[in-house]
């Protein structure tokens, strides 16, 4: 590329950065669909990667999702900042990227990391709203103290009158198996068998209790009157893949097909895959080398049913707000943490840069919404969700928020929007950043004192959706990369939308 095109490149994103805080940026003007303040239901779901009905997948049962999909704004290419728990959620909850919160792993509170964030929660509590944590929200279930009205409430960790046998297993043969890997695996923590399907109802494993202490909650909250931002958060379908045998049921273990290119894309260099230790470290998984497919099929198997146990919770939920007449004053947003992988690339879990990895569900729904069952194919991200919820409830968006609402999409699901979003993933010393474009995803690895590039990945999602081959390295793509290197190195600050 000459200098002179890298100049003109570089001048067409800035210009790009100027007109996106102009009129999408952080300081969002107060907007609300509805009259008032709406009421907030904020639905996460741990490792549920886009595989629904509403997503095409017409061979999952997911009948309340794809309800709330035909009332709301299904977005097709959402990405998260950070394929692991606890820096997603940091980022969601803070309104901020890896980069900044500093949080990188599962070992950091967002609270201990930003001890001064106005955090999405804290800063409805503060405009005069109820805010409640149910199930899993932030990693850790003490964390953000002053966002919170009342203690988090999580079933299965707190207690709360139920008596969870072990780590959510309830067969005595998975607690035996449990008890003797523990023996042999010191290091353990707990970990049983990687699934188990119970023949109990849906509140004797921990996300049917916590829908239930939801709904009681919702009905509390419809006589006191105040509008309530109530964040449920399900631990499925993450790891074990524990649900109701009714849910396992739903699916026969002969029709479930295994992934299609059970191998690492050509050409990826070794940063970009993991060992997958998190299913290793279950009972009856093999600690080198890959799943038999008789084991692989009853992974996804338990996984698709954890689904669906998820899914009903859900219904229960959107439900009760149509049983209390609330639902027209209530905002609902879904989203899944980030993705997970079945098999793809020969790999397991999350902990990637990988598509897979990075693209995530994420469906609102609010009131006074027009365009209703719509979908988008614009690129949005994480950080946009504490921006856009503010917008939608006419709150002020903080000055710290790195992401910009999408409330113009649900206006306008096809309007122009962000020319690319942003992840990445640590290997110690090393940070991959990675950027979805359009039709690429584009990859650095860099040194993470000097970001200098130790490798790159490129795959062209017109040619090669499923992320077979990097071609980082083809002659042919040496132009593309260089302005994806630049574009990348240039931030997320040029890539808002005009």
């Amino acid at each position: 590329m000459s200098t002179l095109s890298r100049r003109q490149f570089l001048g067409t994103i800035a210009a790009a950065a100027v007109y996106g805080t102009s009129s999408c940026g952080a300081h969002a003007a107060r907007r609300a669909f509805g009259k008032g303040k709406p009421n907030v239901l904020f639905i996460a779901v741990d490792d549920l990667r886009p595989q629904l009905g509403c997503y095409g997948a017409d061979y999952i049962v997911s009948p309340n999702i794809d309800r709330l999909a035909a009332e709301g704004l299904l977005f097709e290419r959402a990405y998260c900042q950070q394929a692991v728990c606890a820096p997603s959620r940091a980022s969601i909850l803070s309104g901020c990227r890896p980069d900044t919160t500093r949080i990188y792993d599962l070992n950091t509170p967002l609270r201990k990391a930003m001890p001064d964030i106005l955090s999405l929660p804290q800063h409805f509590k503060n405009n005069g709203y109820e805010t409640l944590s149910i199930g899993k929200i932030y990693h850790h279930p003490s964390d953000d103290a002053p966002g919170w009205s009342i203690p988090p409430f999580r079933a299965g960790t707190l207690g709360e009158g139920k008596t969870w046998k072990g780590r959510g297993y309830l067969s005595q043969q998975a607690i035996e198996q449990m008890n003797k890997y523990n023996a042999e695996h010191p290091g353990s923590k707990g970990r049983g068998p990687a699934y188990e399907a119970a023949d109990v109802p849906d509140n004797e494993y921990p996300d049917g209790a916590n829908a239930d202490h939801a709904i009681e909650e919702l009905r509390r909250l419809k006589r006191g009157g105040r509008p309530f931002f109530m964040a449920m958060g399900f631990y499925k379908p993450h790891l074990p893949f524990n649900a109701p045998k009714k849910y396992w049921d739903l699916y026969k273990g002969e029709d479930i097909r295994l992934a299609d290119n059970p191998f690492l894309p050509k050409d990826c260099p070794s940063y970009a895959p993991t060992s997958w230790g998190e299913l290793r470290n279950y009972y009856g998984i093999p600690r080198k080398g890959p799943c038999s497919d008789q084991l692989a099929r009853s992974l996804v198997h338990g996984y698709y049913a954890c689904v669906s146990y998820t899914d009903s919770q859900v219904g229960r939920l959107l439900d009760e707000l149509d049983r209390l007449d609330i639902r027209k004053d209530t905002v609902v947003i879904l989203w899944g943490d980030h993705g997970w992988k079945l098999g793809e690339h020969s790999l397991w879990c999350k902990h990637t840069n990988f598509e897979l990895d990075t693209r995530v569900p994420m469906i609102v729904s609010a009131p006074g919404q027009k365009k209703r069952g719509a979908r988008t194919d614009a690129l949005t991200e994480f950080v946009d969700i504490y921006p856009s919820l503010c917008e939608l409830s006419g709150l002020d968006t903080p000055r710290h928020c790195e992401g910009t609402s999408f409330v113009p999409l649900i206006e306008n699901p096809a309007r122009s929007w962000k020319t690319a979003a942003f992840s990445q993933y640590p290997r110690g010393k090393v940070m991959g950043y990675s950027m979805r474009t359009e039709r690429y995803r584009y990859t650095e690895w860099q040194d993470r004192k000097t970001k200098k590039p130790l490798a790159r990945e490129l795959y062209d999602h017109t040619e090669d959706p499923a992320e077979n081959a990097n071609i980082a390295g083809k002659a042919r793509m040496g132009d593309i990369v260089e302005r994806l290197s630049l574009m990348l190195n240039a931030g997320y600050k040029h890539a808002r939308p005009k």
